[in-house]
């Protein structure tokens, strides 16, 4: 009978032993001989009690067994291309494939994917092309969904075991990893082929680590482990998107702080303050550094092949990818009768072009742009100014005088005193090609060279070679310089980059060089030097890369359908739709409690803080409880974490979206374990602050199951949709869904046949299109009237080399640059095409995330 009693008391005294577990040390203070310090090193007592025991296993089981429910339930289904997987999973096939692409994001997250997706059986062979695209068999989208399902229930245990190693007593840890688990947030956002599951898990992990470090003995095996760790998480965290540099940061600021304690604490000798600085520098930046040098070398190996993303690099970058139609070799010497083509430097709009189409406006001659791709409207003969051109070769030189014929139309480049036709500042004349059959030119196509002798070595400084010699073109009558800019010009431009005569402006944008030279017969083969493009270093391409990458990035201003705004964010004002079809949705939303009381855990502790401040000024003693000192000093960790990963995006002008705010709401989170740990620690409280927990767990449950068909695509019914709406701002349509759950019984005979008959395609992927909502009308308008104005355009033979995926005649080409229609078209200048209607079943209207910079086609994503 004794025994029996014994047994049925000791599961009590294991769950007595998990809440009352005492985790936090009081302050020890010593007196020196000036002043009274805080030690700083931590008792070995406190280090044990913050590492998991065997006790705890059962809490982790039944995380674990949640976890698989929540997480990985279903992830088959939706059974088609969901948000932004257009673009994710696109990266993935074109790493299989070798095709180099351009993206905002660093390499790690997506080669994971690509990974996954190559170990499972892909192919390559699917392109993620539209969001509601169905996935063929030959596609392990399930598998790879399962990836960042699993980096989600790894985070959740990561929450636990940081909180733990932070102070918080197991039952305290249990409820809020509990409640990060049900987050509905973190629960859509790892079910999907998206970087923000990997990102989250590096940054958690990044987190534990320092966490866990921080209570190390100094110096000891486990002291320089779990620092190597975090520096390790780290880096895989900042190799997989940029805000993990907001997590180095965060860890950068937390070591100052150390080191302050350090600094004061007289018992730390100045050698081993020096000690403790330089094996934190030295992990937590110099790894990072290097495992993300690491990262981007595996990307410049993989992406070996040309691809529709080397449009956005220079020439020199493109000549090293195999396939590219970039000229690895020409003739060096440039002189009178050479055919040459002429690049810009400093933008990436490409070749200097001109086609048989007229400026609406100015001098109504023929357009003169920039165009990225290689074609025959690319050629220019150079001619003296006031002669024929000589039987013998003469090599061209610095300050020569000359003129430039456009090959196809055999009309000359010109200025004169008239604007340009989008461009309205005074300083900048419009360039255009003038002249006709018979005519020999005039003093306005008259050009002189100027060679860039700071950016030009050896004998190109003197005499013009192709790829070497860095050029300005001056306009031999106005003394202005042939300049470029970003600006494009308008649909009856073609979109085409806008090239003007300037008097001012940034003079690295006058700067010009010749890619190709065909020298004819005139110069002797035994005499012809060959001019390449010198193979790019790593770092040259480190480099380069990265310029494109925040260009880009910086460029991403057009609006967004599901876009928001980072004021919003901690009030959970929208979310994102992901996806909709055959009366169901899925919608990126957060769990009202757990969203809504993490961020008011942090507002209660600026009010903490706010009085504390005040009664510190009054003389008042503060912070004596071991506690309370505990909670200000982790609660303030995590509010800065919070602060780092929110704050710059009020000063982003990029698209916004809520998931965009996930980084920081972790730190909330991990600050609402710390208020909750700082609640139930009153004595006064008892056991009910047990009861409280289970309380709020079960809410925190509760609310999840009510939203869940909104993250995995369920069926509703608008009644029970309606009486979710508790926000006004959440703009899930309720309409989508049907009236009764037998409605649905219906539809399940015709789903199967409509999924592959006509699949979602509400909107076509902006990594191919670019966007143009706004200008729609007026542009339709400008079509029609050009139209009637001008000629046809000439056939598309004049392409030298196959169009990019993108371009091909069975896919919608995009109005964008990268085609130039004025020799691409066949008929008549293209008109506008109307944005895709949603299909029947189609309610969701969503738009793939990250597109266009400067009405440039961007492969991505990004905020993300």
């Amino acid at each position: 009978m004794a025994k029996s009693t014994k047994e049925s008391k000791a599961p009590q005294a294991d769950l007595d032993s998990l809440y009352e577990l005492d985790t936090v040390q009081q302050p020890q203070f010593e007196k020196g001989q000036y002043r009274e310090y805080l030690l700083t090193s931590t008792p070995e007592y406190i280090t044990k009690a913050r590492t998991v025991s065997g006790k705890e296993y059962a809490l982790l089981a039944i995380l674990f067994a949640a976890g698989l429910y929540v997480r990985l339930q279903n992830l088959s289904h939706p059974n088609s291309v969901v948000f932004d997987e257009v673009h994710f999973g696109g990266f993935a096939k074109k790493y299989i494939n070798g095709a180099f692409f351009m993206d905002v994001h660093p390499p790690l997250a997506k080669l994971l994917f690509a990974a996954v997706g190559s170990i499972a059986g892909f192919k390559g062979d699917f392109d993620f092309a539209h969001i509601g695209d169905v996935f063929p068999a030959t596609v392990p989208y399930v598998l790879m969904r399962a990836f960042p399902a699993v980096l989600g229930l790894g985070t959740v245990f990561l929450c636990y075991l940081t909180l733990r190693s932070s102070g918080v007593r197991p039952i305290v840890a249990f409820t809020t990893a509990g409640a990060l688990l049900v987050e509905n947030s973190f629960v859509t956002i790892s079910r999907y082929i998206l970087l923000d599951s990997p990102l989250m898990f590096f940054i958690a992990a990044a987190i534990y680590a320092f966490k866990k470090f921080e209570v190390q003995q100094a110096f000891t095996f486990n002291y320089f482990r779990l620092l190597l760790l975090c520096s390790l998480a780290l880096g895989m965290a900042f190799s997989s998107k940029w805000v993990g540099l907001f997590t180095i940061a965060w860890v950068g600021v937390c070591c100052v702080g150390h080191m302050w304690f350090l600094i004061g604490d007289l018992s730390v000798s100045p050698k081993a303050v020096w000690k403790h600085a330089v094996a934190r520098a030295s992990f937590l930046l110099g790894v990072p550094v290097i495992l993300y040098l690491f990262v981007f070398s595996i990307h410049f190996n993989v992406l070996s092949n040309d691809g529709d993303g080397s449009a956005f690099m220079t020439s020199g970058f493109r000549a090293g990818l195999t396939g590219s139609l970039v000229p690895r070799q020409t003739t060096s010497q440039v002189g009178y009768g050479s055919l040459i083509s002429i690049r810009h430097v400093n933008t990436r709009g490409g070749y200097l072009h001109s086609h048989n189409h007229m400026y609406p406006t100015g001098s109504k001659q023929q357009q003169i742009t920039l165009y990225p791709h290689l074609d025959t409207n690319n050629e220019w003969l150079i001619e003296p100014y006031n002669r024929s051109i000589p039987d013998e070769f003469v090599q061209l030189k610095d300050g020569d005088k000359v003129r430039l014929v456009h090959v196809n139309s055999k009309r000359r480049l010109h200025s004169h005193d008239e604007k340009p036709p989008v461009s309205e500042r005074d300083w900048q004349k419009e360039v255009s090609c003038y002249g006709y059959e018979g005519f020999g030119g005039d003093a306005n196509d008259d050009w002189i060279f100027e060679v860039v002798k700071h950016k030009t070595k050896g004998v190109a400084q003197k005499e013009i070679r192709a790829i070497d010699t860095i050029f300005r073109l001056r306009h031999a009558m106005t003394g202005h310089y042939l300049f470029s800019s970003e600006v494009k010009l308008p649909s009856w431009g073609f979109e085409q980059q806008e090239v003007t005569a300037a008097g001012q402006g940034a003079r690295p944008l006058t700067h010009w060089y010749i890619e190709t030279n065909n020298a004819d017969q005139r110069l002797p083969a035994e005499k012809r030097e060959v001019a390449r493009y010198k193979p790019l270093s790593f770092l040259e391409k480190f480099i380069e890369s990265h310029k494109t990458m925040w260009k880009i990035n910086q460029g991403l201003t057009s609006h967004h359908n599901w876009q928001s705004s980072p004021q919003d964010w901690p009030l959970l004002l929208r979310g994102i739709n992901y996806w909709g079809k055959n009366h169901t949705q899925v919608y990126f939303l957060g769990n009202p409690l757990v969203w809504w009381s993490a961020s008011a855990a942090l507002v209660a502790f600026i009010i903490h803080v706010g009085i504390s401040i005040l009664k510190w000024q009054t003389g008042k003693q503060i912070a004596q409880s071991k506690d309370v000192f505990h909670f200000n000093y982790q609660m303030l960790s995590y509010f800065l974490g919070w602060f780092i990963h929110y704050a710059p995006f009020f000063i982003m002008g990029r698209q916004l979206f809520l998931h965009h705010y996930l980084p920081s709401q972790y730190f909330a989170i991990l600050g609402l374990g710390h208020l909750f740990e700082l609640f139930v620690s009153n004595s006064f409280l008892g056991r009910k602050g047990a009861n409280l927990l289970v309380a709020y767990l079960g809410g925190a449950v509760t609310i999840y199951l009510y939203f869940s068909p909104l993250i995995y695509g369920s069926q509703w019914t608008k009644g029970q949709c309606k009486s979710t709406k508790w926000v006004s701002s959440w703009d899930y349509d309720c309409n989508t869904f049907l009236e009764n759950s037998a409605q649905y019984s219906s539809l399940k005979s015709s789903v199967a046949q409509s999924t592959l008959s006509n699949p979602l395609t509400v909107v076509v992927n902006e990594a191919k299109e670019t966007p143009r909502a706004v200008k729609q009308e007026a542009q339709k308008e400008q079509h029609e009237l050009l139209a009637e104005t001008f000629e046809a355009p000439p056939p598309p033979e004049t392409h030298k080399g196959p169009l990019p995926d993108f371009l091909r005649e069975d896919e919608e080409a995009p109005v964008g640059e990268l085609a130039d229609e004025a020799t691409e078209n066949k008929g008549k200048p293209q008109a506008v095409p109307e944005d895709p209607a949603p299909s029947e079943g189609d309610e969701s209207g969503v738009v793939a995330e990250d597109a266009v910079v400067e009405n440039v086609v961007v492969e991505e994503a990004v905020a993300n």
